[in-house]
């Protein structure tokens, strides 16, 4: 089974909560991942999976200090990755994850569905099944 990263960024503690149960689901399928703050990350080139977190922030947007540039700066070294896309959010109808889900498709990765989200309190056992889904993809 392949190495995975899972790198997020969270304010209330929800996106930490799903990349936690994320990593446990993936754990559990069998699979070895790192799970990093997005200010620790660096490099991807050793990630064949990469499974990428952010809230929705202001006007349905990425986090802008720390999350938007690191994503900004890797997005042009996804091509041919399997990536998955996650999430928190507290108002808004999802549009940022539309967005998200769109420019990532644009950098040639190969995206597994449409992204989790998840309103306010993340399901732990929906994001479990999400890191299995991840693991098998």
């Amino acid at each position: 089974m392949s190495k995975a990263a899972i790198i997020y960024w969270s304010g209330t503690g929800n996106t930490a909560v799903m990349a936690s149960s994320i990593a446990a689901g993936m754990k559990s399928a069998g699979a070895t991942v790192d799970v990093m703050e997005v200010t620790a990350a660096g490099a991807l080139d050793d990630y064949e999976k990469i499974a990428f977190g952010c809230p929705s922030m202001g006007d349905e947007v990425l986090e802008e200090i720390d999350f938007e540039p690191f994503f900004t700066s890797v997005e042009n070294h996804l091509s041919g990755k399997k990536v998955a896309l996650f999430g928190s959010y507290g108002w808004g109808d999802g549009q940022w994850m539309r967005d998200w889900v769109q420019r990532t498709q644009d950098t040639g990765a190969n995206l597994m569905g449409r992204g989790l989200i998840m309103q306010e309190a993340p399901d732990e056992d929906a994001c479990t099944a999400y890191g299995k889904e991840f693991a098998a993809f």
